[in-house]
């Protein structure tokens, strides 16, 4: 009796100890620890709206999924992240439709000078059967998936010399990212454009390697170039925005249920990103202005159309009649 005894008493043991390493393993199955990355500072609405989006995912996926968010460049700058997707070694990302256009290239003709008439008309292209068809386009060539858009703001000029008008640019030596739409309006104007990586811009406008760059308004205040810029210069020639992409391998992956959970939480933080960023932008004109800086208007026609005149579509592999589709929308 006493055997039967031990034997009961072993055999539950050795259950109990089976299923305690089963749940563990379980456990350890179900969490997945991904990896988001982004070029932006800490302060920046980008940066919140991901770490409030990672925490949210978790937690609308009771834990099954922990998101560390990379922000400043921490894992690479921002041709490194998106080639990141497809190497594995980041899982999310947030990043312009421009190095989208590297795999795609019909997906940046929204960077095409004057292509949207404010904030609300890139918005509502987001709504568009040509964004859809754009995004399905990237998604086929590259496997990665855009969950979202954010507004990133409208780009200016900052500069050390006066600009009122297109032909001031002529012989400016001006940082614009290594993409060729961003291009397209400096050199319009007959500026020399220089390819600094974002990380490296403060200085390169401080130690007088170029003597302009262009962004819009919060970056230029989040990042302190007008520390060492004298001139505001309201070019407004691209309406940018950011998408939310997660990687194919990750997409393929996820269940029904939570690629919906993965899209909604995304939206939801790109829709808080983008109020932040408009309520600030609406103020720093006056915040330009106490610093002691310049900040002039232009006429944005004349920009728009020597950009017209000098610089055809089919240059970036754009197709103009999604350029066209675009205006159209309301």
């Amino acid at each position: 009796m006493e055997e039967i005894h031990v034997l009961k008493k072993l055999t539950i043991a050795f259950a109990a100890s089976a299923a305690a390493l089963l749940a563990a393993t379980t456990s350890g199955m179900a969490q997945s620890k991904l990896k988001w990355a982004h070029v932006y500072e800490t302060s920046e609405p980008f940066h919140t709206a991901s770490v409030w989006a990672a925490g949210e995912i978790n937690k609308r996926t009771n834990g099954r999924y922990q998101i560390d968010v990379y922000p400043a460049s921490q894992l690479g700058k921002e041709t490194d992240i998106n080639q990141g997707l497809s190497l594995g070694s980041v899982d999310m990302i947030i990043s312009g439709s421009s190095f989208a256009a590297k795999s795609y290239p019909p997906i940046g003709v929204t960077y095409y000078p004057y292509t949207f008439r404010d904030a609300d008309h890139l918005l509502a292209y987001t709504k568009s059967d040509v964004f859809k068809e754009l995004a399905k386009g990237y998604e086929d060539k590259s496997g990665h998936h855009i969950l979202a858009v954010t507004y990133y703001g409208v780009r200016h000029t900052s500069s050390n010399k006066p600009i009122k008008s297109c032909t001031d640019m002529k012989g400016l030596k001006i940082r614009v990212p290594d993409v060729p739409a961003y291009l397209a309006m400096p050199r319009a104007c007959g500026a020399n454009t220089a390819p600094i990586a974002f990380a490296e811009v403060y200085l390169a406008l401080q130690n007088g390697t170029v003597e302009a760059q262009e962004n819009p308004l919060t970056t230029i205040e989040a990042k302190k170039f007008y520390e060492v810029q004298k001139h505001v210069v309201l070019t407004g020639h691209i309406v940018d925005h950011l998408n939310t992409v997660v990687s194919g391998a990750l997409w393929k992956k996820l269940s029904e249920e939570d690629r919906k959970i993965f899209t909604d939480v995304a939206q939801e933080a790109a829709a808080k990103a983008t109020a932040e960023i408009k309520t600030n932008e609406a103020k720093l004109v006056d915040f330009f202005k106490q610093k002691g800086l310049t900040v002039t208007e232009v006429n944005k026609d004349e920009f728009r159309d020597t950009v017209l005149k000098t610089t055809s579509f089919e240059s970036f592999d754009y197709r103009k009649s999604d350029w066209d589709r675009i205006q159209a929308v309301k």
